[in-house]
């Protein structure tokens, strides 16, 4: 392996535990501090408006300030937050809700139902850019009265709730946001959640104190400071030299060695993001022996245990054994002569192959573009031809909603509510921006479901419908991920099935 300048830089400010611009070295007061080495920074202070509201990645951080109207739990259940109580009126055409007293923002100010109401409007305003308004903009004439939040629903919309748990579902406060304005809340953000934001360099740092007023339980350390380090080989350095106590999201060979050390534990739990590969009805595509070929000369299991070491779930659906919608008894076998019988009865062969482009990232999740290159690499054995294009994340984003994808394209799907309709239905509902499968029989099977009420019923008709995608080689699942977590022997970090390592999760040990 060969180092630049660069990465000896880096190194060497790790170790001495500054960055470039001066930020405070480890703080060494066992109980009261906690350092965390991070994989992206914070783009925006606004949780709950513009495109980088809906990023996974950024919502631990977010949930150290804010508080989501409701809390879920680290399995994906759900549990009261600022809403205490919660559900459906008048024959599904209203809501109600209640909102918690005693409630504090940061600046000492009580929280109140108006704040709900605001926070609740502001999400469904189209105007604010908030890429989760499609679910927003169902509840209409939202009102405070007293401590209860009502609003009228547009349509019923059976995930209403789930969503004030997830994504962009945030509690703002309103008078504060008024009179500082956006540019303003910027510079000095303030929320009711765990921590205030103390000290803050973009791109560098963030330094978050303990809420002493925190209507849920109080954090264990005082101090958090949460650097800002995508570079993965960094971030392992930050750990490995003391510099930080907890890290995350780095090379599972890497995890492995470091949870050997002495001083150091290491934490793998599944989470709620799904590898997949999204197939596009276009070209080979339509032929659905083309479709099945693919996905029964892919060895899952195979590429779990040798490319990620075995931290990963191999999948046969869009739902990973947490989801609502899960279904053990659906599977989806690896079978290469299979996959040549399929590929033959469309004139295809080894000799003869189907071609056609996948896209991938490279590096936006452990193995990705490896992962790709093995599957390519087996579907050469059957039959099939791919050839691979590398992409950023931002122009998969570009060209999804356009449905200008290739035939195959790969993709990380996160799902932190575990609701069928957030798994299966955005990606592969035709008419949803975030799918690219477009065939009428699908989107006539999708379509009742988004309204029904009652939800046995509701999970049955998804399960039935992933078992029909599964059939007909719609889409191909590959793996649920698993997050390792590498932390000091001092800390104790617990799993979490949504993948968010809050701080204020984290205790001594």
């Amino acid at each position: 392996m060969t180092h630049t300048r660069r990465d000896f830089l880096q190194l060497s400010l790790a170790a001495a535990g500054v960055s470039a611009i001066g930020m405070p070295a480890f703080a060494q007061q066992a109980g009261k501090d906690l350092v965390i080495a991070y994989s992206t920074g914070i783009p925006s202070w606004d949780p709950t408006t513009g495109p980088n509201g809906v990023s996974p990645k950024i919502q631990a951080l977010y949930l150290s300030v804010f508080d989501h109207f409701i809390q879920q739990n680290p399995d994906l259940s759900f549990a009261p937050g600022i809403l205490t109580e919660w559900g459906f009126t008048d024959n599904n055409t209203k809501v109600r809700m209640v909102v918690r007293d005693g409630v504090k923002w940061h600046d000492g100010s009580d929280l109140t139902a108006e704040d709900v109401a605001w926070s609740l409007q502001r999400a469904g305003d189209p105007a604010t850019g908030n890429p989760g308004n499609f679910v927003w903009k169902n509840l209409t004439n939202i009102q405070a009265n007293g401590n209860v939040v009502t609003a009228d629903l547009t349509q019923f919309e059976p995930t209403i709730f789930k969503w004030m748990a997830f994504l962009t579902g945030y509690v703002m406060p309103k008078a504060y946001y008024e009179r500082v304005g956006a540019e303003g809340f910027e510079k000095a953000p303030i929320g009711s959640g765990p921590y205030k934001v103390d000290a803050y360099e973009r791109g560098a740092y963030v330094r978050l104190v303990a809420h002493k007023d925190y209507w849920g339980p109080k954090p264990a350390f005082d101090v958090v400071t949460i650097k800002f380090v995508p570079d993965a080989a960094s971030r392992v350095a930050e750990v490995e030299s003391g510099n930080a106590h907890v890290t995350m999201e780095i090379p599972y060979e890497e995890y492995d060695r470091l949870r050997k050390k002495p001083g150091l534990k290491g934490e793998a739990f599944p989470i709620a993001d799904i590898g997949m590969i999204f197939l596009n009805d276009v070209g080979p595509m339509l032929d659905k022996n083309v479709r099945l070929a693919a996905h029964h000369a892919i060895d899952k299991k195979l590429i779990v245990d040798r490319l990620l070491r075995g931290y990963g779930v191999p999948l046969s659906t869009l739902d990973a054994p947490e989801y609502d919608a899960f279904d053990p008894n659906l599977k989806f076998e690896y079978n290469p002569e299979k996959a040549k019988e399929l590929l033959a009865a469309s004139g295809y062969s080894p000799e003869k192959p189907v071609k056609f482009k996948i896209q991938t990232t490279r590096g936006y999740k452990p193995k990705d573009y490896e992962m790709i290159q093995a599957i390519v690499g087996m579907w050469r054995r059957v039959g099939i031809d791919a050839e691979i294009e590398i992409y950023e994340m931002a122009k998969h984003f570009e060209l999804r909603p356009a449905d200008a994808l290739a035939p195959a394209a790969f993709y990380n799907w996160g799902n932190a509510i575990g609701d069928p309709t957030t798994s299966t239905g955005h990606s592969m509902f035709g008419p949803s921006p975030h799918s690219v499968w477009d065939s009428p029989d699908l989107i006539e099977k999708i379509a009742p479901l988004w309204v029904i009420a009652d939800e046995k019923e509701r999970i049955k008709g998804w399960r039935d419908v992933s078992e029909y995608i599964m059939q007909n080689g719609y889409v191909i699942p590959l793996i649920q991920y698993v997050l390792p977590v590498i932390h000091s022997d001092k800390v104790v970090v617990p799993p979490n099935a949504a993948g968010d390592v809050t701080p204020q999760s984290i205790k001594p040990a």
